[in-house]
């Protein structure tokens, strides 16, 4: 049997000797960023003595980075520190009693009488070894009652996370302290929900920040402030996620709103107290916007001059503002915003979802909900000619078909035009989002299709 199965206390004894000071009566405010990280000000009063003196500060984060701790009270000064966070559970308990002796108290079934043997706990590698007597046991899961009692809690075996702290006094009394330090496993990130109303072409949006914690402690009635924005944290992950194919800032905003800042990054404080628990996920409202302007259309971005040999489904895409006129009035911490349109029976039914960065207000959104079933786009090289000196010609036709019974504007992108390419002839008018990148707005009629043509001149 194995022993983080097998064994429970049945009874433990106090840990012998004198016990340092326990720094009690603590509030807590808790400052957190979007990458997992997290500002902890534990505010407590102590009671110390004169001279050197221990003091331990119980109920701290299980994941707190030691070397950012920061101790301020008036007359003490920090000569050590330790963070103890080997928990007590019966398997650690078990583990920590290798090599000593401990009571295997067994019940009779039936009868219910007891018997207790002293045994030397020889091993717990997978299971539990014991010399009883002369004799070698290993504990079995025969689901007999079995129980073992400890003489003591081994002196790094905690109940919960301590951190320790040595300290000079120049006088003793009671005094308030402040602990400060950073943590990962406290994170919060937000979450948009949009409902838009094709009938006026506006959305309401919802905000909510996420807050997540997995600390291993729990922060109750903690003052709540999140930052906006990431921080440089070197003992964090920095690498950058995989670029998504789409980005969806079509225009950064330069607005300035009324939002507290601190540096480069916004603050949103938690109107009211609340209690982060550990392996808790808690939500809070943060942005409440109804009848925004919204514009619903289509676009199909083609890479490089090259051939589909089947026709691809355009990209539903969604625009709207966070200005404050007209718009979301306020700037967007980094998040996942979902979409949902109501059916025929009035009922929100979800659409898609896309991950939005930092934005500031007065920016344009153009948001992906995913691929329209009905509207189609196919690419085809008609003719590629060389023109020598590394010159070509190529010719392109964009086939697109609308199933819908409206008609759709699509904006036809083609990327892949390096160098000096030009655009000789085209069967519409063209823009260029960039040296690489041609835009088209061809519009489809309801249940039809249309063709563009361009003819490009590229060097390479």
């Amino acid at each position: 049997m194995r022993g983080k199965t097998l064994l429970w206390v049945g009874s433990v004894l106090s840990v012998l000797g004198a016990l340092p000071a326990v720094a009690a009566d603590h509030d807590v405010s808790v400052t957190i960023y979007a990458n997992d990280l997290a500002l902890v000000q534990d505010h407590r009063s102590i009671n110390v003595t004169g001279g050197r003196q221990r003091i331990e500060f119980q109920n701290v984060s299980g994941k707190i980075r030691p070397e950012t701790v920061s101790l301020a009270a008036d007359g003490l000064t920090i000569v050590e520190q330790n963070f103890d966070f080997d928990l007590l559970t019966p398997a650690k308990l078990m583990e920590k009693a290798v090599g000593q002796e401990v009571t295997i108290v067994r019940v009779t079934p039936g009868t219910g009488a007891e018997t207790r043997e002293k045994a030397l706990v020889l091993a717990t590698n997978g299971g539990v070894v014991l010399k009883i007597g002369e004799r070698i046991e290993v504990l079995r899961d025969d689901g007999l009652p079995v129980r073992v009692i400890f003489d003591k809690v081994p002196d790094n075996l905690r109940a919960r996370p301590t951190l320790s702290v040595t300290v000079n006094s120049a006088h003793g009394g009671t005094r308030p302290a402040t602990l400060s330090y950073l943590t990962p496993g406290l994170g919060w990130r937000a979450d948009y929900v949009a409902l838009f109303s094709e009938a006026d072409s506006k959305i309401d949006v919802q905000g909510w920040v996420t807050l997540t914690n997995s600390s291993g402690t729990t922060y109750d009635d903690a003052k709540t402030l999140l930052v906006a924005g990431s921080p440089s944290n070197l003992s964090g992950n920095n690498s950058w996620a995989v670029r998504r194919p789409r980005p969806t800032l079509a225009e950064a905003g330069t607005e300035s709103g009324t939002r507290e800042r601190l540096g480069d990054f916004y603050l949103y404080p938690i109107a009211e107290r609340t209690t982060i628990a550990n392996l808790q996920t808690k939500q809070v409202s943060f942005l409440d916007v109804h009848g925004v302007p919204a514009e619903h259309g289509y676009e199909y971005r083609n890479v490089w001059l090259g051939t589909s040999e089947t026709p691809q489904s355009a990209k539903s895409v969604y625009r709207f503002s966070t200005s404050a006129k007209a718009g979301l009035g306020d700037q967007l911490p980094a998040g996942i915003l979902r979409f949902y349109m109501r059916d025929k029976r009035g009922d929100p039914q979800f659409i898609g979802e896309n991950q939005i960065d930092h934005t500031p207000m007065g920016s344009i959104i153009s948001l992906s909900t995913g691929d329209a079933f009905d509207v189609k786009v196919q690419p085809t090289v008609l003719k590629r000619t060389s023109l020598g000196d590394f010159a070509w010609r190529t010719e392109m036709r964009y086939s697109l078909t609308n199933a819908l019974p409206k008609s759709v504007q699509v904006a036809v992108l083609q990327g892949g035009l390096w160098g000096d390419t030009t655009i000789s002839a085209e069967s519409q008018k063209s823009t260029r989002r960039s040296a690489d990148v041609a835009e088209w707005l061809v519009t489809v009629p309801a249940n039809g299709k249309i063709d563009l043509t361009a003819t490009f001149m590229t060097r390479y």
